[in-house]
């Protein structure tokens, strides 16, 4: 990946390294904890980053998406398979025991309905769980290669 910034081969750590200098070389305004930086720069470096970001991310913002699809579609079904039930149960009003039966047989539908999307649900929320903790002990371990990186520059002044 070639860096816009510099024109070198950057990785996230490096990227993350040159907004805080940048950061850091912004003029302090008086009056607040407020600083002016380079705008372009920095939203350089930030575009830079998105772009080096590690795949287990950009799956996590995808298995969002999804899930959020997967929830829909499990509604969409249970909707219509209540709409086909409660037809159903009209056409049996006529005869007492069929009625009985159609109410049942409704019920039945229903609760297996809610049964299915509650599993999708869950379903769908631990594998992102999972997915995301996955993201998160990787960007832990990104973080301290990061300070270790950090404490080695500042043993070596």
């Amino acid at each position: 990946m070639k860096d816009r910034v510099g024109g070198l081969s950057l990785n996230i750590l490096s990227l993350l390294d040159i907004l805080e200098e940048e950061l850091e070389k912004g003029i302090s305004m008086p009056l607040g904890n407020r600083v002016l930086v380079n705008r372009d720069k920095c939203m350089e470096v930030i575009n830079d980053i998105r772009l080096s970001m590690p795949e287990e991310i950009k799956q996590a913002k995808w298995l969002k998406m999804e899930r959020q699809k997967i929830l829909i579609e499990a509604q969409k079904e249970s909707e219509t398979i209540i709409k086909e039930a409660e037809t159903r149960i009209q056409s049996l009003v006529e005869e007492n025991e069929i009625t009985q039966r159609a109410y049942q047989q409704a019920r039945e539908i229903m609760e297996s309905c809610q049964n299915n999307a509650r599993e999708i649900r869950l379903g769908s929320r631990e594998y992102a769980n999972n997915l995301l903790e996955e993201v998160e002990n990787f960007l832990i371990e990104q973080v301290e290669v990061l300070r270790r990186n950090r404490q080695e520059l500042k043993d070596m002044k």
